[in-house]
């Protein structure tokens, strides 16, 4: 009889001292969370610091022009790829592609701050970039906010969240994962690595 092995919790580390020191020696690097959280803005400082080549899923991976979504198969060869490469950060969700990114990956920063913080991201971003694409995202696709992109940010930790506990649990056990509840730990994480760099 075949034995089932139960899940591991990931590995969370707390401390920012202990984040920024697994993160200076990191050369794959996931950060995942809600939209609006700052992945974006913190992956680019970190790829910065370290000289890490900054991969966005909305960028590189999902979107074609137009808001049109690249296939399935076209999208996961460029998972594949990328993380097949030596040194690099990578931003952007899809818990479903986490079995391909995780094993690659040395460290996680998973953006979790309330979903007030989320929700104004999504705004302040969208009044920022309205009419405009913004850098990490493919070219033709303007900004935009819609109720279905606000449902998803509002309904992110009830419906999103668990896939990601999930997928950590099941392909992450080796991989530390850092919790940011607010942009104050990012700054603090990113002041941490600086002074270390």
């Amino acid at each position: 009889m075949e034995q089932i092995v139960a899940p591991q919790a990931p590995s969370y580390v707390v401390d920012i001292e202990t984040a920024a020191s697994i993160l200076q020696n990191a050369e794959r690097v996931l950060v995942v969370g809600c939209a609006g959280t700052g992945k974006s803005t913190l992956a680019q400082a970190i790829a910065k610091l370290r000289e890490l080549t900054y991969v966005s899923m909305d960028r590189d991976v999902f979107w074609l022009p137009g808001w049109k979504p690249r296939p399935r198969a076209e999208f996961i060869e460029r998972i594949k790829q990328a993380v097949d490469g030596p040194r690099w950060i990578m931003d952007g969700n899809s818990p479903g592609t986490l079995p391909l990114r995780l094993p690659r990956a040395d460290i996680v920063l998973w953006r979790r701050p309330p979903r007030h913080v989320a929700l104004y991201g999504i705004f302040w971003r969208w009044l920022r970039f309205r009419g405009r694409t913004r850098p990490e995202m493919a070219l033709g696709c303007p900004e935009r906010l819609t109720w279905t992109f606000i449902r998803y940010v509002w309904n992110f930790e009830r419906e999103e969240a668990p896939q990601f506990d999930e997928m950590l649990a099941r392909h992450g056990q080796h991989v530390p994962v850092v919790m940011l509840r607010s942009y104050r730990d990012g700054d603090a994480l990113l002041a941490c690595l600086q002074s270390k760099i």
